[in-house]
């Protein structure tokens, strides 16, 4: 793999007008695809093979005139203090507020709280439930203008008015004010990493050049595909943290042979050949991770997964290709000051290489050879500790309650709850197929029965049956929040309590809503977790067993990626479950976890551990295997990579914060799960644990049996083939030296 890495980074240097102008076709047509496309727009969340899905499916079938998962609004009313909603001048405003609303656009039909008696007990709260014939994602603006313009004309006689409901859901754009404060961070670091205003330009141009190629096509595809904001954002926030951190790698490993004394067009080739073989096995790693989240089933996280995937991809060529094209445009700009002015040995001119710099990384990590098994105990019981409250994680799905008060989504959520009853945000829809049944009737009515005599269930209203009467639909309303654990023990026993219903006449009840689909949801992500860890733990064993060449490297490997995001768990339940320094962050509901979180954190983070394992360790088994001690493998990795990785992670995690800002809690917890991740990994994982377990194991971390040697390819991460080769002459630029075929 290095020597046609190697050719790579050697070409593209030498064609870096071709390369340019490629890659800048690309951004065009990807910007013009964008700009062109229709904007897409979020869907609703759905779980094939679920109950409740089976459910949803049934009622688009036999209520082809309804919307089962069509947008709902909840005009909720209250009375000034010391009036009544059912007073002669709040009713009339009441009614005149919704009378605006029938016969609108998309409207499909508008409740009278008077006649559905959806008036609380003390009489101060009233709500009417509007439902459209189009879903959230697709109401046109005039509809969502009327209904707010309804609430004004309510407003303006005095009443509290807010609405509730997934009516004025809206899609999170990125471009915020943490995002940006996020990257400027990383230029900072870029600068003081490197050394050079160019060459932090560099990395920042290449990755938001493979940012904005990603971005243009995830949103091209949008329509077609079905593609959402949260996809978008994702794509973006990966894409532009491995873009960075590939040709932060890159640009340093070329400094490096330049420092050398090698030629500028050798010293792009070799650095490819080496540090973009890394690259390529990093960015692997995170591709077929993301890629493997297809195999949960739900459709959201397959396109979350699929998107992350293309823009590591993008990131890879982007590095591969571009990066060694750009050393040859800004020439010697790339080196810091200090070497371009040849004042230090090594630098390019005396063709003398430097000798080993003693930085805090070579102290460190002459620390940790020093007490290792302190250093491993300190950092494995940290982390354990960190990861202590991931054993109360509880996974569900935010609603109204997890938005801020300040929305008036939360607030009519908080009305409703005060007037009617937490369970009433989260009802249960109960569907009564009943064509195996011998009487349609009596089957409804034993199932109203049932219901009704459950305990946690509030209210049951009256089956609506299609107009073949053979499939009934009746509301239940829980006593407890939809988010409640409660509620979830309701929805089971509902679902067992209805068997025996079916036994005696014959039909068939489903148990669906919102609340019942968020419950499957979660459970089903409960389920996929330990066997998705499980793939994910033995693809990293095998790819760094390729890698490296050894057997217990991986392994050490696989145990500090479980500890790093058990660790990532712990704060994400610390802080969204129990609350800690939630404010901070402005997260003023806690409640469960997102259930799409943990397979998606472990997926992103397995392949961004593995980042930081090849880059640093690679360095190490380099040095091992030109007959360094394992000690001295430790301090070379550390002396070459440990600034270099830091900074990455820096970086990194200076990305990822910076989504923390934004007001979806997917993202925010997203953005903040991995954060934690990659700074438990880079730092206390790859940085501590591991050169501490190396340090014990010595020769034996790089012992790989002589049967596994027969098998397992020779990819020469390490570049030792390029070690024999002698350089192309200057006078042939075209031509490419022959290269040894493998590293003997």
């Amino acid at each position: 793999m290095a020597t046609s890495l190697y050719r790579i980074g050697r070409w593209a240097f030498r064609r870096r007008r071709l390369v340019i102008g490629l890659w800048l076709g690309v951004l065009i047509l990807a910007g013009v695809a964008a700009a062109t496309a229709p904007a897409g727009q979020d869907e609703d969340l759905s779980m094939p093979g679920t109950e409740s899905q089976k459910a949803f499916d049934l009622l688009d079938e036999r209520f082809p005139q309804a919307n089962a998962q069509g947008a709902d609004a909840r005009l909720v009313f209250q009375a000034p203090d010391g009036r009544r909603v059912t007073a002669a001048a709040s009713k009339a405003a009441v009614e005149d507020a919704l009378g605006s609303l029938k016969g609108g656009d998309q409207v499909a039909s508008v409740t009278d709280p008077y006649a559905t008696g959806a008036v609380s007990k003390d009489g101060t709260i009233a709500y009417s439930t509007i439902t459209y014939t189009a879903d959230a994602v697709d109401l046109t603006g005039p509809a969502k203008r009327a209904l707010e313009d309804a609430a004004d004309r309510a407003r303006d006689a005095g009443l509290t008015v807010e609405i509730g409901g997934s009516a004025l859901d809206a899609e999170e754009a990125p471009g915020g004010t943490t995002e940006i404060i996020g990257v400027v961070v990383a230029a900072v670091v870029l600068v003081l990493a490197l050394g050079s205003l160019v060459a932090a330009g560099l990395s920042l141009l290449t990755a938001f050049w493979g940012v904005a190629i990603a971005f243009g096509l995830v949103t091209a595809l949008a329509v077609p595909l079905g593609l959402t904001s949260t996809v978008a954002i994702l794509a973006l926030m990966l894409g532009l943290a491995v873009g960075i951190d590939y040709a932060l790698f890159i640009t340093s490993r070329f400094r490096d042979e330049r420092a050398r004394g090698g030629e500028p067009e050798e010293a792009a080739g070799r650095a490819v050949g080496t540090a973009g073989s890394a690259v390529v096995f990093a960015g692997a790693t995170v591709f077929i991770a993301l890629a493997g989240l297809g195999v949960v089933g739900i459709p959201e996280l397959t396109k979350m997964g699929l998107a992350g995937a293309g823009a590591v991809a993008l990131a890879v060529l982007v590095a591969l290709t571009l990066v060694p094209a750009l050393f040859g445009s800004f020439g010697r700009r790339v080196l810091s000051r200090a070497v371009r002015k040849g004042g230090l040995p090594g630098s390019p001119g005396n063709g003398r290489p430097g000798p080993a710099a003693s930085g805090l990384g070579t102290r460190w990590a002459r620390f940790v050879l020093r007490r290792p098994v302190a250093v491993l105990l300190v950092a494995g019981l940290g982390l354990g500790a960190v990861a202590v409250p991931a054993l109360s994680l509880e996974l569900g799905l935010p609603g109204d309650e997890s938005k801020s008060v300040e929305t008036t989504q939360r607030r009519a959520y908080d009305l409703l709850s005060e007037g009617f009853g937490p369970g009433f945000n989260g009802p249960l829809t109960v569907v009564v197929d009943m064509r195996g049944s011998a009487d349609p009737r009596a089957a409804a009515d034993q199932v109203v029965e049932t219901v009704r005599g459950m305990d946690g269930v509030a209210s049951v209203g009256e089956p609506v049956l299609n107009r073949r009467k053979d499939t009934a639909v009746l509301t239940a309303v829980p006593r407890t929040a939809p988010a409640s654990e409660k509620t979830k023990d309701v929805v089971h026993a509902i679902r067992g309590a209805v068997a025996g219903v079916e036994a005696r006449t014959g039909a068939d009840v489903l148990v669906t809503g919102t609340t019942a689909l968020n419950i499957d949801i979660s459970e089903a992500m409960s389920g996929a977790l330990v066997p998705y860890l499980s793939v994910v733990i033995g693809l990293a064993v095998l790819l760094l067993m390729v890698v490296f060449r050894s057997v217990l490297v991986p392994v050490k490997a696989a145990l500090g990626f479980l500890l790093s995001v058990g660790a990532a768990f712990g704060v994400l339940v610390a802080v969204f479950q129990w609350g800690w320094a939630a404010d901070l962050i402005g997260i003023e509901q806690t409640g469960p976890v997102m259930s799409l979180m943990p397979i998606l954190i472990i997926g992103i983070v397995f392949g961004l551990a593995m980042d930081y394992e090849v880059f640093l360790l690679s360095r190490m088994r380099e040095a091992y295997v030109h007959g360094a001690s394992p000690g001295e493998a430790i301090v070379g990795g550390f002396r070459h990579s440990g600034r270099v990785v830091a900074a990455a992670a820096i970086i990194m995690i200076s990305v990822f914060t910076g989504f923390v800002g934004m007001s979806n809690p997917t993202i925010q917890t997203m953005g903040l799960g991995l954060a934690s991740a990659v700074a438990f990994d880079a730092f206390v994982v790859r940085m501590a644990i591991a050169p501490a377990v190396l340090a014990l194991l010595g020769h034996r971390a790089w012992w790989l049996p002589r049967s596994l040697k027969r098998v397992l390819p020779n990819v020469d991460i390490e570049g030792q083939a390029l070690n024999a080769h002698v350089p192309a002459s200057a006078t042939v630029p075209d031509a490419v030296a022959p290269l040894p075929v493998d590293g003997r």
